[in-house]
């Protein structure tokens, strides 16, 4: 799935130590573009951090999974980014992309010809 908005805060970075090791994750408020704009709140994990633009007013494009699990009988929801890039990147194709799949497509070939008409196709039969 993918949301294009704005950063509209980012919240502290959390960090701790589990079973395997230590983590980060660094959430923010992104606010969706549209007549009727929606605040989501994004969590980015790990080393993803890193890569990701996240500041606030920045208009970014992001990849996400939603996951909802189960705890003492509540259900709680995540969205978890796995790409964040700035909005006017994720607009522009790369040159790499371009030159792979060409300009445009290539053409159908033409259709070939009609088989000539039994009996020297001069009049039609048709009886109309």
């Amino acid at each position: 799935m993918e949301l294009t908005g704005t950063i509209k805060q980012v919240l502290p970075l959390q960090t701790g130590e589990g079973r395997n090791g230590p983590w980060r994750k660094q959430e923010f408020i992104l606010q969706t573009e549209g007549p009727y704009p929606k605040d989501v709140c994004i969590a980015v994990w790990g080393n993803k951090i890193d890569g990701a633009p996240i500041q606030e007013s920045q208009k970014v494009q992001v990849s996400f999974d939603v996951e909802s699990r189960e705890y003492n009988g509540r259900w709680y929801t995540d969205v978890k980014a796995w790409k964040v890039q700035a909005a006017d990147a994720a607009a522009a194709p790369s040159p790499s992309a371009n030159a792979a799949s060409g300009s445009a497509p290539p053409p159908f070939p033409a259709a070939p010809p009609p088989p000539p008409m039994p009996g020297g196709g001069g009049e039609d039969d048709l009886p109309f």
